[in-house]
């Protein structure tokens, strides 16, 4: 067995932990801004995204490891993600396009342009991580929290720059700790991102 990829299977577990916890932390955080339909949407499309790469994580670990290759987890989760980021992604759409009715308002903004292509898989991912980030992004602005906006949108370059490493040859540890490095860094960006955020909505309630 060796020792050194064992690491690296277990360490990609990181970013599917980071990711979670920022998902519950703006589900927690969101819930009342959001009409049932967008909340059900946002949170089915973050438990696809954490269950995707948890199932890629526990692939690796299962064939770093030398126990079997279970190749239907590692085939499963591009288009599992990719659904995932889309769904998510219009849920916060329908939130800032469409604010809950209660009193509590965000507020609303114009219909970016919808993304079409012949990857149908990559455009669902892009176009849900667009959504995604920028949708926060901009409740982020509106709170005049800038710090909380940048960090979402450095989240979605760091994003689209894991999903050009996951196009390249992933034959070599170099390649494999690269990949690693930039989704952990992606994750905990938006991690931070989500604590900011919250920590907005939560002050602006009180009042």
């Amino acid at each position: 067995m060796n020792e050194y990829s064992t690491l690296m299977g277990l360490i990609d577990f990181l970013p599917v932990l980071l990711f979670l916890i920022a998902a519950v932390i703006l589900q927690r955080s969101l819930y009342d801004y959001m009409s049932k339909g967008a909340f059900a949407l946002f949170a089915a499309g973050t438990i696809d995204i954490v269950m995707a790469g948890f199932l890629k994580a526990l692939y690796k670990l299962l064939y770093t490891m030398e126990i079997c290759d279970f190749e239907r987890l590692n085939q499963m989760f591009f288009p599992v993600q990719a659904l995932g980021f889309l769904l998510a992604g219009l849920g916060v759409f329908a939130m800032v396009s469409f604010p809950q009715k209660t009193g509590k308002k965000l507020y609303a903004v114009g219909a970016p342009a919808v993304f079409s292509g012949t990857f149908v898989f990559v455009g669902m991912m892009v176009l849900g991580a667009a959504f995604l980030n920028f949708g926060l992004a901009s409740v982020a602005f509106k709170k005049r929290k800038k710090l909380t906006g940048f960090l979402f949108v450095l989240t979605f370059f760091a994003e689209l720059a894991m999903g050009y490493l996951s196009s390249r040859d992933f034959t070599t540890a170099s390649a494999n700790w690269t990949a690693q490095i930039v989704n952990s860094v992606g994750q905990g960006l938006f991690m931070l991102a989500a604590f900011g955020l919250s920590r907005g909505v939560k002050a602006k309630s009180k009042q």
